[in-house]
């Protein structure tokens, strides 16, 4: 059998394996191995089982920590639209994942080694040969270099809604009133305030929370646009 030289691999994934075995059974997809004569050998069927759960622990621990204030939902569907098929493919793409994919005759016949389902789930292998080879904090930095961009060119789902926006036109509709905003209280240091913000129109009063004066604007604006629909329409 034909050795691999991944050397170039490795720098692309900016990780040096320990055992090197672990990074070439993350290679190995399930057409190469039926193909062999060695019964012994492994695909990396089981390597991407346990790569889809630690990419889905380590995107969900950096979207907590980068918008603490976005609830279940929000979270849950900002980390499907990171963590899928396609983007997953195009990170693998990135680093040239599918020269070094082995496999079988019929999938390198039908251009395999392009194909996004083989190149998604060999880069979960490939991240599930690094958790078992380092551990958890090697494999977090790994994720979080080469799904940097991906998460910063991400939009949150508050940055699709403009409640103020739309609470300011209902009430130039509806009501003589306009809304204000007043920030009521912040707590926590410098760095990591918290603000708790009024919105007043008419006779509707709420207040929002968050890590910034716009967005508890918008947290109050949110929760005072369902009082104004269910009062105005």
């Amino acid at each position: 059998m034909t050795q691999i030289d991944l050397s170039e691999l490795n720098r692309k994934l900016m990780y040096e394996f320990k055992n090197t075995d672990l990074l070439v059974e993350s290679l190995r997809h399930s057409s190469f191995v039926n193909e062999q004569l060695d019964s012994n050998l492994q695909d990396n069927e089981r390597l991407e089982f346990l790569g889809d759960a630690v990419l889905n622990l380590v995107v969900g621990h950096i979207l907590m920590h980068r918008y603490p204030d976005l609830n279940e939902g929000d979270l849950s569907r900002m980390r499907a639209n990171l963590v899928n098929e396609s983007q997953l493919a195009s990170i693998a793409r990135g680093i040239d994942l599918g020269s070094y994919i082995q496999l079988g005759k019929g999938e390198i016949h039908s251009k395999g080694w392009n194909k996004k389902s083989i190149l998604a789930n060999t880069f979960e292998a490939v991240i599930a040969a690094i958790y078992i080879d380092a551990g958890f904090d090697a494999v977090f930095k790994i994720i979080d270099s080469h799904f940097l961009f991906l998460i910063n060119s991400v939009s949150t789902p508050a940055a699709n809604h403009d409640y103020k926006s739309q609470v300011q036109e209902l009430v130039q509709m509806e009501l003589r009133s306009m809304p204000i905003y007043r920030v009521v209280h912040e707590s926590g240091p410098d760095h990591d305030k918290t603000f708790r913000v009024q919105l007043k129109v008419g006779e509707v009063q709420t207040e929002g929370i968050g890590k910034s004066k716009k967005v508890a604007e918008q947290d109050a604006a949110r929760k005072g646009l369902e009082i104004l629909k269910s009062v105005i329409l």
